[in-house]
């Protein structure tokens, strides 16, 4: 169409303009619930169904439960409905909820800085051993999960877990989620400085605040002191790690917009340092940027690690220190490189008081209630009152002295706990997997399990640091992208065009300062039947060509994708 001077409007076809909606950010004006999520929060603040279940769901029973409170608002206290039996991983995304669902639960136990008595292990393994059928997994997260919870149950458990100080309070949801600590805050000697104060002082503020129980998605928090940078920090939505300013002394480095799952995101760095008196005040600062800023609209959006990298850190900092801290913050150092290969504590090390701690790994997370009694009788026997888990899925107990120490590590290698384990003992970890949760596609627990026994058995020598981590679906819960070698549930076809249980593979992914993720090779897909014969074929590729000094991550991000098939 020829231009018409005298009237420019002819010369343009008109485009429809059409009304922006935002992203459902409160900050923005836009209170209007964008999905369903957001109307059964607006409709109920998810801390308030509580009542509900103590007074009608545990009387009447399982069908006696609303909709929105049973997929929706009873995350707020820890409980997901569990994958019926039977249901295979083709079925996982085409049948509706109500057809996933069994008449159990799995129930989390928050558990922040991964801090126990022997008490409370205690109780947590009667509650096993009484109601859950014996299940007690300990999670990436330092968290303990039991299946097969009747709603009938629940009251009585939670009498039972807050009689000794624990609790279920938004261990899910779109809530602050457990503030996962350095196992060996307070007693490890080479410390920079002990966040648990902090820790503590969060706790007390923020958990059960309905001032912060209506977030956009979850919100997931590390702080750590540790040289080790041993809380995963690059992938929490703010994360506190521990450095020393050349005129401040110790304090923290702040991280955020961190966060794995299908979108994947390494945490940025702030730029400022934070002195352990005013860590909550910041962590308050992030978790209100997130509450009124986040995205609402679209669930996939939802997390913080998206507003981080649409504002970039500056313009985030800006934010905290004018709106919500109304200070600026002081500049401060990045965390130095970890000097040590393993970051999860696992083996015996000497206490800043003279005791020591032993460190010990369980296959991929998987206890029973029976086993975590016995921990608690072992730690008390040996002179310690105090235990912990990791984000590895691994326990440690504290302040055992120093004659007590062998005996100790004998007791728990009885118990096939062994503080001596291979690099694939210590180095493996699983999701839930298709046994309990309504996401997954394929098993992960005990194929990561034999997965373990297969290695030891086939390359008993092989010493290297490695990290293999199973995911029954994408959802990276046991942060597949930031493993050596990362296997993300699928179904594959197997040489006979049988659609089987498999693995996407990624390879080369890492935490530490020299954070990445994995790569994926184009094609390579295994089958769960394939795996340790692949695992063990690229292990042995690496041995043969890696340089001297040079790790799993740096060769597989440089070898060929023949030697990575």
């Amino acid at each position: 169409m020829a231009a018409n001077p005298q009237n420019p409007a002819a010369a343009t076809p008109r485009r429809k303009v059409s009304r922006h909606r935002g992203e459902g950010q409160w900050a923005a004006g836009h209170f209007t619930p964008l999905n369903g999520n957001e109307q059964f929060k607006k409709d109920d603040d998810g801390l308030n169904v509580r009542t509900r279940i103590e007074t009608i769901y545990s009387k009447r029973g399982f069908d006696s439960i609303d909709p929105n409170d049973l997929r929706g608002r009873m995350r707020w206290w820890g409980l997901y409905t569990q994958r019926k039996p039977g249901i295979d991983g083709g079925k996982t995304a085409i049948l509706e909820p109500e057809e996933l669902d069994d008449e159990y639960f799995m129930l989390r136990v928050r558990i922040d800085g991964g801090r126990l008595t022997t008490e409370q292990l205690r109780v947590i393994g009667e509650i096993s051993q009484e109601f859950a059928r014996g299940t007690a997994d300990i999670t990436d997260r330092q968290n303990v999960q039991y299946h097969w919870i009747r709603i009938e149950d629940v009251p009585e458990i939670w009498n039972r877990l807050e009689a000794v100080g624990l609790s279920t309070t938004e261990a899910c949801g779109d809530t602050p989620r457990v503030i996962i600590g350095s196992p060996v805050a307070g007693i490890a000697a080479d410390e920079i400085i002990d966040g648990s104060p902090a820790i503590e002082e969060i706790q007390r503020r923020i958990i059960g605040n309905k001032a912060f129980s209506n977030l956009p998605r979850k919100f997931k928090s590390a702080i750590s002191g540790s040289p080790l940078l041993d809380v995963a920090h690059e992938i929490n939505d703010v994360a506190f790690v521990g450095v020393n300013h050349p005129e401040h002394g110790p304090g923290f480095d702040v991280w955020v917009g961190g966060g794995l799952s299908t979108n994947p995101k390494i945490g940025v760095r702030l730029g400022a340092w934070v002195p352990l008196d005013e860590v909550p005040d910041v962590y308050e600062g992030v978790i209100s940027i997130f509450r009124d800023y986040g995205y609402r609209r679209l669930r996939t959006r939802a997390r913080l690690k998206f507003l981080v990298a649409d504002w970039g850190p500056e313009k985030f900092r800006e934010v905290l220190e004018n709106e919500y801290l109304k200070r600026a913050l002081v500049d401060g150092p990045a965390p130095e490189e970890p000097v040590a290969r393993w970051r999860d504590h696992i083996g015996v090390h000497r206490q800043n008081d003279g005791r020591y701690y032993v460190g010990f790994a369980p296959r991929v997370g998987r206890v029973d209630g029976t086993t975590l009694t016995k921990i608690a009788d072992l730690a008390e026997a040996h002179g310690s009152g105090r235990v912990r888990t990791t984000v590895e899925q691994k326990m440690i107990v504290l302040d055992v002295e120093e004659g007590q120490v062998e005996s100790l590590v004998e007791a728990l290698e009885a118990l096939d706990l062994t503080a001596k384990p291979s690099p694939f003992r210590r180095g493996t970890m699983a999701c839930t997997g298709i046994e309990y949760c309504k996401l997954a596609i394929v098993e992960t627990k005990a194929r990561g399990a034999a997965l373990i026994d297969e290695l030891e058995r086939r390359i008993p020598d092989f010493d290297e640091p490695i990290t293999i981590n199973l995911n029954g679906c994408p959802n990276a819960c046991a942060r597949i992208q930031v493993a050596d070698i990362g296997l993300k549930g699928q179904l594959v076809l197997n040489e006979r065009g049988e659609q089987v249980e498999g693995y996407q593979v990624h390879l080369g992914g890492a935490l530490g300062l020299e954070a990445g993720f994995g790569r994926k090779v184009r094609g390579l897909k295994v089958t769960s039947e394939e795996l340790p014969d692949y695992v063990e074929r690229v292990l042995k590729r690496f041995e043969a060509e890696r340089e001297d000094g040079e790790r799993f991550a740096a060769w597989a991000s440089r070898a060929s994708e023949e030697a990575l098939s």
